[in-house]
């Protein structure tokens, strides 16, 4: 049978779910399905506010419109990461400046983020790969003493930590994701998580069309109208209801993910020993949440090679990221600090499992990659 890289998982109440709110009539954002996600999310992150958005794409252009961005602002960032972390900030007119990541979890080297700082500086973008925190202290501090702000791009860190602390809950900003590749889903979904009290009152404003439709909904003026930037940036009450079902049961998703998560990395263990790959890194300090499960092979070449092998046996392991320094856009919106050699070589070499919910056959996926790399170390 094949195995793809994904597929969607459904809990078994989204239906349900999507029926309550069709059948309630208001089909239109922030209805009852919409309040529950947002509490939920303030409640078990930790966030001031959460604000629904209809793609962690949004999420990250809200980022950008609430640190007022301006031509020639410029937000340091990693490479190694989806293109919407940049166009976000670029879309304002901003630098996406990339500095290199670290060779042990892909995130953002902080101890380059400092040296990268220039008077254009106005924020810090960090993105938590595969659902392992970067390091965050390190961040916070560098914002700190350049008075920066900091954006979590914690697309793939839905109930993870770091320190104690969950993802998203740390710098001034954090974008989520709910794409159907995440852990808890609603097809195309996202939120926006508020930790400082000075921009939830515009954040509001800037997700319904830059005005005060919300404050009129609640009674606190008499009418509505355009009182700043701002963007359609809710979704439909029945991707919230779908997304709901997804909450509900978020928990009970990431212990089963962590079973496969495991089952991988136990199993990988004597390849990793005779050299054939490198396991993921998680430090101490960092809880992840299974987001996805990679290995790093030993070359570009072998990576093709294991990729073709396994999909010949109808499995489909995939790589990540090219890095966006490199893209044609990255060269004409952004600018790089240095070679950026980490990216480069984790890029050519970085290959993803299928792991999703429920009947994924992890063994088989295991035994197929070790017949691929032994097929390789023969040739």
């Amino acid at each position: 049978m094949r195995i793809p890289f994904n597929k969607p998982y459904m809990t078994g109440r989204e239906l349900e779910y999507i029926a309550e709110a069709h059948a309630s009539g208001h089909l239109s954002g922030d209805g009852l399905f919409t309040k529950r996600c947002n509490q939920w999310l303030e409640a078990r992150l930790g966030a001031k506010r959460a604000l629904l958005t209809h793609s962690c794409t949004a999420a990250l252009e809200m980022a950008a419109l609430l640190l007022d961005l301006a031509p020639g602002d410029e937000v340091i960032m990693p490479s190694f990461t989806f293109v919407s972390t940049a166009n976000a900030f670029a879309l304002r007119g901003a630098v996406p400046v990339f500095v290199d990541v670290r060779a042990d979890t892909f995130n953002i080297d902080e101890t380059l983020i400092e040296a990268a700082v220039t008077p254009r500086t106005k924020a810090i973008c960090a993105v938590h790969y595969a659902g392992v925190g970067c390091d965050m202290d390190a961040i916070m501090a560098v914002a700190e003493r350049h008075r920066l702000f900091v954006v979590e791009d914690a697309a793939q860190g839905v109930l993870s930590s770091y320190k104690g602390r969950p993802l998203g809950s740390i710098g001034h900003l954090a974008a989520l994701s709910f794409h159907e590749t995440k852990n808890v889903i609603s097809g195309e979904g996202g939120a926006l998580l508020i930790n400082d009290d000075q921009f939830v009152d515009r954040a509001e404003i800037i997700r319904e069309k830059g005005t005060n439709r919300s404050k009129f909904f609640r009674g606190q003026v008499d009418k509505y109208t355009w009182v700043d930037l701002g963007s359609s940036y809710l979704p439909g009450e029945i991707v919230a209801a779908f997304l709901w079902a997804q909450l509900e049961e978020a928990d009970r998703i990431t212990r089963e993910r962590l079973a496969i998560w495991e089952t991988y990395h136990r199993a990988l263990e004597e390849p990793e020993r005779d050299g054939l790959l490198r396991r993921p890194i998680v430090p101490e300090g960092c809880v992840h949440n299974a987001h996805m499960y990679y290995v790093i092979l030993p070359s570009l070449a072998i990576r093709s090679g294991v990729i073709e092998y396994m999909k010949q046996q109808d499995i489909h392991p995939i790589f990540h990221y090219i890095p966006l320094h490199d893209a044609p856009a990255g060269k004409r919106y952004a600018r790089s600090i240095g070679d950026l050699p980490v990216t480069r070589r984790v890029s050519d070499t970085l290959l993803r499992l299928p792991l999703w919910l429920p009947d994924l056959d992890a063994h088989r996926v295991i035994a197929t990659l070790q017949d691929a790399l032994r097929a390789h170390r023969q040739a």
